[in-house]
């Protein structure tokens, strides 16, 4: 696609409205922020990152996730012993290196998007409660973790206001071990583990910065049984461990829980990738949780603030969800478990007004902007796609459909004899006038039948009467944005190609 093409591309969304049903009415979550995730921007490509950050916010960014990584900040991480004289608490010290970190705030700040900091490990080497075992992943210590906490909130006090303790650390490739295993049974060490780091860290910001947000989790969708130390734990699991409660939710006082004050948090950070599952396709596993499986990660949560230690700001609201990751890999490049690049994109429409309607997600982070590289190529099997192919352009810089949806989902669905439609124009920087085409089936002409506005996020809702509808109907939507939303000397018109995402199943809250 030429840059014209593209440009033409990032307004008008058709929607093929073959077979949908109706999804249960619910209230909207309102202020449900847009934002993405890629730490490699910044890594990698820190020439570059100016230039990408402001396309970021063209798009509609509001909020990007970047990791305080212990390991690349810390210094010497792989010796077992700390350097002498390094005063970890002390963001000034010449051993910490924030080249990189500083470079994503101050970029992300500079384009008008909101960092959120997730402070998160490997940790150095010297910082393991076992350092003979050579592993960074292993027993981080809460006592060292509270100090690197207390030197990021230091440092950036007044521009990073939302922090995340840890990344995933219910998957082993972040915290080691996850459970005990004695005579083959296996009982959950990381929750455990993790309440005393998150616990050091969230005081430690909150002495530093005490209007800074503090979220806990991160947690990933998946997990696996628990045959060995280091299997994948399933989030509910971790979940109900780390805010001692049993399977039943029962308070626990013994184990990993004696004598255990409440755990305070302002919410939840979550991942619920869906692999190749569809946005409102539930998993079965009952201790997993998908996009489509909110309603089950939501009452795991409010019955362990219920029964157990975990607490939120307020007893008169229940905890929100920040989905700080959330994206799907596509074939190609990933043969293994990528989906279509036209699924990916309608999919991305999808989630986007599937979260929008639940009032207590606040946050919707696609990951990522740009596919990472496959170092190794395998006619079959995951690990030849061992690294991450779900974003917004391949690793070589072409664009992928989803790139044209991002700016400006649309949803559609048949309610009786209405077609109810929903989109959202990014950024959302007040009321927009919005233009709905219909396209009858074998005609080459999209006629406009409604005109709304948006609300001041960007968002609009409408329905009409179906009454001659045919099957094979589109539906799309164009608008104009003024030179004060996007910067031009003169404003911008939006139209788009067709899109036909898959339909909305009927989902429980």
């Amino acid at each position: 696609m030429g840059r014209s093409g593209l440009r033409a591309a990032l307004g008008l969304l058709l929607v093929l409205l073959t077979g949908l049903s109706v999804p249960a009415a619910a209230p909207a979550a309102r202020d449900l922020e847009v934002g993405i995730a890629d730490d490699a921007v910044f890594l990698h490509r820190p020439a570059q990152a100016p230039r990408i950050v402001r396309r970021w916010k063209a798009l509609g960014v509001e909020v990007a996730r970047v990791h305080a990584r212990w390991i690349v900040i810390a210094p010497r991480p792989h010796d077992r012993r700390p350097p002498r004289g390094f005063n970890a608490t002390a963001h000034t010290d010449p051993g910490y290196n924030w080249a990189t970190l500083d470079l994503a705030v101050d970029t992300l700040r500079a384009a008008g998007i909101r960092p959120m900091v997730s402070i998160t490990g490997s940790g150095p080497l010297w910082t393991s409660l076992e350092p003979r075992r050579g592993n960074h992943r292993w027993k981080p210590d809460p006592a060292q973790f509270a100090a690197f906490a207390h030197a990021v909130a230091t440092r950036y006090r007044g521009r990073v206001h939302r922090y995340i303790v840890w990344n995933e650390p219910n998957q082993a490739a972040w915290l080691q071990p996850q459970f005990t295993c004695r005579r083959g049974r296996c009982t959950p060490f990381s929750p455990h583990h993790y309440r005393r780091l998150y616990r050091s860290a969230y005081d430690a910001v909150k002495r530093v910065d005490p209007g800074a947000q503090v979220l806990t989790g991160a947690l990933a969708p998946k997990g696996s049984n628990p045959r060995r130390p280091n299997a994948a734990m399933r989030p509910l699991t971790f979940l109900r461990a780390m805010s001692c409660v049993s399977e039943r939710y029962r308070r626990l006082r013994s184990g990993g829980c004696p004598r255990q004050g409440a755990l305070r948090t302002d919410g939840l950070a979550y991942h619920p990738h869906g692999v190749q599952r569809a946005p409102d396709q539930r998993n079965p596993q009952r201790d997993e949780a998908g996009l489509a499986d909110l309603p089950r990660l939501k009452a795991a949560l409010d019955r362990s603030v219920a029964r157990g230690i975990l607490r939120g700001p307020s007893r008169r609201r229940p905890l929100d969800l920040y989905l700080t990751e959330y994206a799907y890999q596509t074939n190609p490049p990933d043969r293994a478990i990528g989906v279509s690049l036209a699924k990916q994109a309608r999919w991305l429409a999808q989630s986007s007004y599937l979260a929008w309607r639940d009032p207590r997600v606040r946050t919707l982070a696609h990951y990522e902007w740009r596919d990472e590289k496959i170092s190794r190529k395998a006619p079959t099997g995951t690990r030849a796609y061992a690294s991450w192919q779900s974003g917004l352009l391949f690793a070589d810089g072409r664009r992928k459909p989803a790139l044209a949806v991002f700016p400006n989902p649309l949803w559609a669905f048949t309610s009786g004899a209405r077609v109810r439609l929903w989109g959202q124009v990014r950024p959302g920087e007040g009321r927009t006038g919005v233009v709905v085409l219909r396209r009858r089936a074998g005609s080459r002409t999209a006629r406009p039948v409604a005109r709304v506005r948006t609300d001041r996020r960007g968002v609009w809702t409408t329905s009409l009467s179906r009454r001659g509808a045919r099957r094979g109907d589109t539906y799309a939507f164009r608008y104009v944005l003024p030179p004060a939303v996007t910067g031009r000397a003169t404003p911008l018109r939006r139209t788009t190609p067709a899109l036909r995402p898959a339909g909305v199943r009927p989902r429980t809250r």
